[in-house]
């Protein structure tokens, strides 16, 4: 890790399923790109839509359709008003992505702990990443591939107000009706970097709700890496084909997550999140008419 210099980033989307209505968010995984883009201000987003108690369902699909693995998150408003959420992907290669984030929601967002876990075939990079604002203390271990050596790095930063690691859809589900929004996110190089991102809206899309028809914005991601380009040297022309960040949420009076399009780590293959509902078993004789 130490030669490789690598910038291991995800954010969030954290995904929010109600059994009445579907204000859904999902804890999206934002990886750099090795691009450049200009400079933008960013600033703590301020509280429009506040978050509660849910849990949810996934699927990972390919953008060919195939079901790559499946998820469940789980997020609970603990004692002060600390948001909780936890977000796990098991892969059918046996790869896990497992995240944890907590935030508060007074006035405005602000994340207070981060932790994330991705392992296995479907990561070309293991990496287990903390900070935790109250102490300002980081841990980063990583190896490249499964039989790689790993690299422990750990230290003291302090985190400003406006970085959004595991939140990103929270932020954009506050965002002002039309607007775009810039926000940080820390991406560990190994030591944290603080990159801007923009969120650029690119307009609306239909999206069908069973037999309704609803609107959806359709927002892509773009880091700004200015002064820690270098790092991505040994990337440049190796992303993979089609690369891209996207993200839908649901154009209503309660905004909510329906999709989302980009790899879970910068190397990884292209990924489609989405959401699933749960369905009853139906055995053969629960079809059956009942007695008159």
């Amino acid at each position: 890790m130490q030669d490789h210099a690598t910038i291991r980033m995800t954010s969030g989307l954290k995904t929010m399923m109600s059994h009445c209505q579907a204000c859904t968010c999902f804890v999206v995984i934002i990886m750099l790109t090795a691009l450049m883009y200009a400079p933008a201000d960013a600033a703590p987003v301020a509280v429009r839509s506040p978050e509660g108690g849910i849990h949810g369902y996934l699927l990972v699909r390919s953008l060919a359709g195939e079901t790559l693995g499946q998820g469940e998150v789980t997020q609970v408003v603990k004692e002060g008003g600390v948001v909780e959420s936890h977000v796990v992907f098991h892969f059918k290669d046996g790869s896990l992505h497992d995240e944890k984030a907590a935030y508060s929601q007074q006035r405005v967002f602000t994340m207070i702990r981060y932790h994330l876990i991705q392992r296995g075939p479907l990561f070309p990079e293991q990496i287990d990443v903390s900070i935790d604002r109250g102490t300002g203390e980081y841990t980063v271990r990583s190896q490249r591939g499964q039989e790689g050596r790993e690299a422990v790095l750990s230290g003291h930063f302090d985190l400003p107000m406006d970085v959004y690691n595991g939140m990103f859809v929270v932020v954009l589900k506050n965002l002002l009706k039309g607007a775009n929004g810039t926000v940080s996110f820390l991406a560990f190089t190994p030591a944290p970097e603080v990159i801007k991102l923009q969120l650029l809206l690119m307009g609306e899309q239909p999206v069908r709700i069973g037999d309704l028809w609803s609107k959806a914005n359709h927002y892509v991601f773009k880091p700004q890496i200015g002064k820690i380009r270098q790092f991505f040297g040994r990337f440049f022309g190796k992303l993979p084909a089609g690369f891209h960040y996207d993200c839908w949420i649901l154009a209503a009076e309660v905004p909510s997550f329906v999709q989302f399009e980009g790899p879970l780590q910068l190397m990884g293959p292209i990924v489609r999140v989405e959401l699933v509902s749960p369905r009853l078993a139906v055995k053969p004789e629960d079809k059956r008419s009942p007695a008159q």
